[in-house]
């Protein structure tokens, strides 16, 4: 029998509720304080001045600030200022003495600290509030607006940062049901541009919708509920994400096209000690590539780094130095690089399949792990 309680089913039904992440923020007589805070909505837009609600947990440290000073400000943030929230939530209490000092602030008239270049701030008065439970409901009326560059706002939802996606409505109810059918898969940005193209081309199995990015990208998109699926590497994976092996890649040394070392069916550490290299500087290649060198005894002379694939292999090809890269072995050469393998105990990466785990056991994550193998060639 199940032990889940209403409240357990209450807790997660909202955290599948997307909201703007926001930072509250109150200065007077009490001093200055914040918080970040998922829980704020618009009241009505019809009473003497504008009105909002914010929710604040009871134990938060702004919370008796907020109530003696009478004033706050709610700074809804951009999808680029995630850092901002995690000050606010206390995630980096060991580097930041003040949490302010984590960005620019500009008071408001109220006093309360309004966030430079926030999606919008709205100064507001306390008008009303209340204690629900564990928390304390303020009811802001507004008394200025600050309007920020034109922008997506950070959203919150499935424990994961995101950002909201434009979707455009369907012409039909059937193209409409067409496109609910379709799969969300998410692609470390390294795999995308040889693992994609033909597993599209085949245009067999379910419509999919592609979203491309590094490790942090993917596992967010995933772990939200952006992506169904993510292809990625076996790097860090979170408890949560139930992951299917699909196939293997080794270790090779990407040089420009005609290099002398690209004569060697095989490439040994010992051979790039005097080389210059270029770095993939994303995870894990940032961290990978250098410590296989290391661990060979050889310091790697890292002379330019890119967290674009395509910018790596760009420089390699013009000559400005060798890369590692992970792949397939006996990869084919590409235009204007040669690939050959780098001759090192271990360093073979894993590419998974991965789902969040109460998806695990659903009919198209069985099916699109299918149509990945039969494409790949087997299983890892």
């Amino acid at each position: 029998m199940s032990t889940e309680t209403l409240r357990d089913r209450f807790i997660a039904g909202m955290g599948r509720a997307a909201a703007t992440v926001n930072v509250v923020t109150t200065d007077g007589a009490a001093g200055r304080a914040g918080v970040t805070v998922s829980a704020m909505s618009s009241v009505s837009a019809d009473t003497d001045k504008p009105t909002l609600l914010v929710c604040v947990n009871e134990t938060a440290s702004a919370n008796p600030p907020m109530r003696r000073n009478g004033v706050f400000c709610v700074n809804v943030l951009r999808d680029s200022q995630a850092y901002v929230a995690d000050a606010f939530a206390g995630r980096f209490r060991e580097e930041l003495a003040d949490k302010f000092d984590c960005a620019g602030w500009q008071d408001m008239p109220s006093g309360s600290p309004a966030l430079d270049n926030a999606l919008v701030s709205f100064d507001c008065r306390i008008v009303a509030q209340d204690q629900v439970g564990t928390h304390h409901v303020f009811f802001g009326e507004v008394q200025s607006v600050t309007l920020g560059t034109p922008g997506l706002p950070l959203v919150y939802a499935q424990r994961a940062y995101g950002s909201p996606a434009r979707i455009e409505s369907a012409g039909t109810l059937a193209a409409a049901r067409a496109a609910d059918r379709a799969l969300t898969l998410a692609c470390f940005h390294t795999l995308g541009s040889w693992l994609l193209p033909e597993l599209l081309a085949g245009g067999d199995g379910d419509p999919l919708r592609l979203i491309e990015g590094d490790h942090r990208r993917v596992t967010e998109a995933l772990a939200s509920g952006e992506a169904d699926a993510a292809l990625l590497h076996d790097f860090e994976l979170s408890p949560d994400v139930a992951a299917e092996p699909l196939l293997d890649l080794a270790p090779h040394v990407a040089l420009p096209a005609g290099h002398p070392l690209a004569e060697k069916q095989g490439i040994a550490p010992r051979d790039l000690a005097d080389m210059p290299m270029v770095l993939l500087d994303a995870p894990p290649a940032e961290d990978r590539f250098p410590a296989l060198l290391r661990e060979a005894g050889v310091e790697p002379r890292i002379a330019l780094r890119s967290s674009s694939a395509s910018t790596v292999r760009g420089l390699v090809a013009r000559g400005l130095g060798y890369a590692l890269v992970a792949a397939r072995p006996g990869a084919a050469d590409e235009d204007a690089l040669a690939l050959r393998p780098l001759e090192t105990e271990g360093g073979t990466t894993r590419v998974m399949l991965a789902t969040r785990r109460q998806d695990a056991e659903s009919p198209r994550r069985a099916r699109l792990l299918a149509r990945l193998r039969a494409h790949l060639g087997g299983t890892a």
